[in-house]
């Protein structure tokens, strides 16, 4: 394939499934010999996750949108900063770089990628917004089939435009590493003998946080932890639960961290509590990493969790169910180990993240 000159548009750099999915393609393209600029629309790019995609070697800009409101001069910006770089391919991740940068980069004469890595449910102003950005675009990739189902189901987009790319893991990266396993625990004073249920991800309403916490408080104590990775507008929500249900001697509240892989080694079943999901990247690493996973059965989840056989799946929002599943792993070190190894198998077999790289490949050159 020749070299492309390519821009990845986030709304910002936090942690995050689809800025994780991003970073991923931004080490395997430059790898591939294309030339990479990744553009954050919010102001503040510090963080762990801002530090790993300056790490990568590519270029790294942010053209900020102003917060909580309609910016109409970002167009503009976007449009003359596209005329003047002439990207073969602009890539927008999820709404408001669909909705401020892929018309901008079709008028500049780019082509023009939206990947949808959600449901992101809106109200109807904010979906014709998306409508209209979406005709100017030349391809659009859902996550999952229940992404692009949901897609058509508000018709958000015409089919013959449309593509699903399932997200893929760095699996050299993402693999059972006992020193590191050994190393987090010992930082966060958790006994090498503990079970420990965890999450890493945005802290977002979606998420439902506050939830895990519940499900998981009944079977908390010195031997059973929870450890919940990552921050964002619902932590402090998340650590009010965590004192109400009187827990906080047994809950890790770690925030952003960039060594994700080595968090999740220090885990022993991966718990996931959303109420709307695309195809969660944390699954596949989670798979990666071995571990057993309980999940609400939500979007794409099903597609990567096999009930019984790789993970438990619950109904949403339904807390005792989540409590009976994190129990029944809690209680059993074989059933965590056949889970885990299973899903390091499928994982291997389907999730890498070479195969999602070709695939957007063909995307980006037809």
């Amino acid at each position: 394939m020749k070299r492309l000159r390519i821009a990845q548009i986030l709304t910002s750099v936090h942690t995050g499934g689809a800025e994780r999915v991003a970073l991923l393609l931004v080490e395997e393209l430059l790898r591939r010999g294309h030339e990479v600029t990744v553009v954050s629309l919010e102001e503040l790019v510090d963080g762990p996750l801002a530090s790993a995609f300056e790490q990568t070697g590519a270029r790294f800009l942010k053209i900020p949108k102003v917060q909580n409101q309609v910016d109409r001069s970002l167009f503009g910006k976007m449009y003359r900063f596209f005329r003047k770089e002439r990207f073969d391919v602009v890539h927008t991740h999820n709404p408001l770089p669909l909705m401020y940068a892929a018309p901008a980069a079709r008028l500049a004469g780019s082509r023009v990628v939206h990947t949808k890595h959600g449901a992101h449910p809106e109200g109807f102003k904010r979906l014709m917004l998306r409508r209209a950005a979406i005709l100017g675009t030349n391809a659009f990739v859902a996550v999952s089939q229940a992404t692009l189902d949901y897609a058509f189901s508000i018709y958000e987009v015409f089919p013959w435009k449309t593509h699903v790319i399932t997200n893929g893991t760095d699996l050299q990266r993402f693999k059972p590493d006992a020193e590191a396993r050994r190393r987090v625990r010992a930082q966060y004073g958790i006994p090498e003998d503990a079970v420990v249920f965890g999450t890493v991800g945005r802290m977002a309403t979606i998420k439902n946080h506050p939830l895990l916490v519940r499900a998981a408080a009944p079977l908390l104590g010195p031997n059973v932890r929870l450890m919940i990775v990552g921050g964002g507008q619902e932590f402090e929500n998340t650590k009010q639960v965590v004192e109400a249900e009187k827990v906080a001697d047994f809950v890790h509240l770690v925030g952003e961290q960039s060594d994700i892989p080595a968090y999740l080694a220090a885990l022993d079943v991966f718990a996931l509590s959303s109420d709307s999901e695309g195809m969660p990247l944390s699954l596949t690493e989670a798979m990666g990493v071995c571990l057993p996973m309980v999940s609400t059965r939500v979007g794409g989840v099903p597609k990567i969790i096999t009930h019984e056989e790789t993970g438990l799946l619950v109904e949403a929002q339904n807390q005792a169910e989540l409590t009976g599943a994190l129990r029944r792993l809690a209680e059993s070190p074989e059933l965590r180990r056949t889970m885990g190894e299973r899903g390091r198998k499928v994982a291997e077999g389907q999730y890498s993240h070479t195969r999602m790289v070709d695939d957007y490949e063909r995307v980006y050159v037809p």
